[in-house]
């Protein structure tokens, strides 16, 4: 088979298939601060953050997080937008979650709830955005900040 037409096969299978994952659905559960559960039946890990450990271990204020994380997303439609890589090594989806037009990534970062977690290619056009959110909520001592004696995300 020619490398054309394996590449035209290759995106009808993706469109038929529906892509690599949904534009919108709602979160079923958030499953801690930095990953939901779809009705689809995806697993979403954000793209860009780290929020302290609240499942598998405690770290301090993975609690906060996953709370913030379940008040703005469960049960609510989320908008998603995919970057270069799509899965983890997990298979989970790799995304920005919008609700209403505010990004939950940002906001997690913004008030302190989460660490940057860059990981290229993913975030490569964003990551000076996210630095910046982090440094201010660093000196501003906003959530984890200003809670935590040892950071748990870094």
């Amino acid at each position: 088979m020619s490398r054309i037409r394996a590449s035209l096969l290759g995106l009808w299978v993706a469109a038929a298939c529906g892509g690599p994952g949904p534009d919108t659905a709602v979160v079923v559960r958030a499953v801690d601060g930095d990953t939901v559960d779809l009705d689809t039946g995806d697993r979403v890990r954000y793209l860009m953050v780290d929020t302290p450990e609240s499942t598998t271990e405690v770290e301090c204020y993975g609690p906060e997080a996953a709370a913030f994380n379940a008040d703005l997303v469960e049960g609510v439609e989320v908008e998603l937008r995919y970057d270069e890589e799509l899965t983890d090594s997990y298979g989970r989806l790799l995304a920005y979650v919008s609700v209403e037009g505010r990004e939950i990534n940002a906001l997690l970062v913004e008030r302190g709830f989460a660490c940057v977690l860059y990981i290229p290619p993913n975030g490569a056009g964003r990551r000076d955005e996210f630095e910046s959110l982090e440094a201010t909520a660093r000196a501003q001592a906003r959530g984890l900040w200003g809670a935590c004696p040892e950071i748990p995300c870094n």
